[in-house]
């Protein structure tokens, strides 16, 4: 880390920091074929397409896209002059979001990783069992809620990810146990409880919630524990988001290339999600695309975890950070190890962003597209207006042959990762926040 991008993260103020351990994609495919290849990304893409027909019956709205859950891309030409107005900086290129907020089923980017895991041990159960065939019409699955039943789904969460187990866990059959953390909306507690879901509540982190669900799921023969810091297969459902994107650009007749750059920037957590998204699109685009993370100025966990190579064994509190945050998804004081390393060769940066901007990006995404999302998924708007403002960003520019030229023809895309389940009184809320 940059001498002047360290001191300002000590100092609880937005900065953007460049990794210098990302590499070459030529130097890191080979080792990708042999730690997760592109194959096993596309086979998660064919099991997803196989569940299709159960999520169309089951969940009436994705029937509309034939039981494929995926958001659209939008492209926010009045949210990029707002947005370069507030920040003082330009938006070179084309500016579009990718509204993950608005999945069907769970409302947020976890509908893509968090539900594919529960279909993917679903099918584990039903196959092993002799219940279920790949050959099959998967609407029978709807008729497995007392085979289902026997078993048990468990996840630690700050909110979305227990969101999308427990509606698609409950949707099952399965009994399923939440373990939120202090961070965790109530809003997103009721919501689970009315869907027939235990949720356990601590007055502790993320991490002290996972720790325990963990312990708990482990201590029972009949449970399967959701890992959002170790799991492989949440990964995978995350990953498969790239392909889905490559055919929207191209619909678009978008085109991604060395001279047609890709820019893209996520909110982080734990890692997870923005790590099998940006995974997926190394993958794709190679070194056309460049992958940035967003995160709070009080919780850089995977800034930290990755700068310091430290990876999971960092907490942002032993930095002088607090971990607090109205970013209630990012609030994760420790990284995925598992993400942390295997990002290490491909990730671009990471941007901090204030809470107090979280609210006014909110505001402007609303006044100029008539869109709502929550706070935590506008963190990614950091990204955009702080490319060439910071020193370390545009240095990356520079360095990675990023001209104004070439920018000009970017693609940037503002990765929305939450939101459309809010209720209207918590939106109004969220509105009429200022910090």
């Amino acid at each position: 880390m940059s001498e002047t991008a360290f001191s300002q993260v000590m100092s609880h103020t937005e900065t953007a920091w460049c990794n210098p351990y990302k590499l070459p994609f030529s130097a890191v495919s080979p080792l990708c074929d042999l730690i997760l290849p592109a194959e096993q990304i596309r086979d998660a893409g064919i099991r997803l397409q196989r569940f299709a027909p159960f999520l169309a019956k089951v969940f009436p709205e994705t029937a509309p896209a034939g039981g494929i859950i995926e958001s659209d891309l939008r492209e926010i030409p009045c949210m990029a002059e707002k947005l370069a107005a507030l920040s003082g900086s330009a938006i070179p290129g084309r500016l579009f979001l990718k509204p993950d907020s608005h999945l069907p089923i769970a409302g947020s980017v976890k509908a893509r990783g968090g539900i594919y895991e529960v279909l993917k041990h679903a099918e584990d159960l039903a196959l092993a069992a002799g219940l279920l065939s790949y050959g099959d019409d998967y609407t029978k699955l709807t008729d497995m809620r007392d085979f289902f039943g026997r078993y048990t789904v468990q996840v630690g969460s700050t909110g979305n990810l227990g969101m999308s187990i427990g509606i698609m866990g409950a949707a099952l059959g399965f009994r399923v146990k939440v373990h939120m953390s202090a961070d965790a909306r109530q809003w997103k507690k009721d919501l689970l409880r009315s869907r027939g879901v235990e949720v356990l509540e601590y007055t502790e982190d993320y991490s002290a919630a996972v720790a325990q669900g963990r312990k708990l799921s482990d201590e029972d023969p009949m449970s399967y524990f959701v890992d959002d810091e170790k799991s492989m297969d949440l990964f995978l459902g995350y990953a498969v988001a790239a392909d889905r994107l490559q055919k929207q650009l191209n619909a678009k007749g978008i085109t991604v290339d060395s001279t047609h750059p890709l820019l893209v920037y996520i909110p982080a957590g734990v890692g997870g999600a923005p790590g099998g998204i940006a995974y997926g699109l190394r993958q794709l685009f190679g070194d056309n695309v460049h992958c940035f993370f967003a995160e709070p100025v009080e919780c850089p966990s995977v800034l930290l975890g990755i700068a310091s190579r430290k990876f999971e064994n960092v907490r942002v509190q032993d930095y002088g950070l607090s971990g607090k945050t109205e970013a209630d998804g990012l609030a994760c004081a420790s990284p995925s190890g598992f993400v942390t390393r295997i990002m290490t060769p491909h990730l671009a940066g990471v941007f901090t962003v204030q809470d107090s901007m979280l609210y006014k990006y909110l505001r402007l995404l609303y006044a100029s597209e008539g869109m709502e999302i929550e706070p935590s998924a506008c963190a990614a708007f950091a990204g955009p207006a702080g490319l060439l403002r910071y020193p370390d960003t545009a240095a990356y520019c520079r360095e990675n042959g990023l001209t104004d030229a070439v920018l000009e023809n970017a693609v940037q895309i503002v990765w929305a990762t939450g939101g459309s389940l809010v209720p209207e009184d918590i939106r109004k809320q969220y509105r009429e926040t200022v910090l």
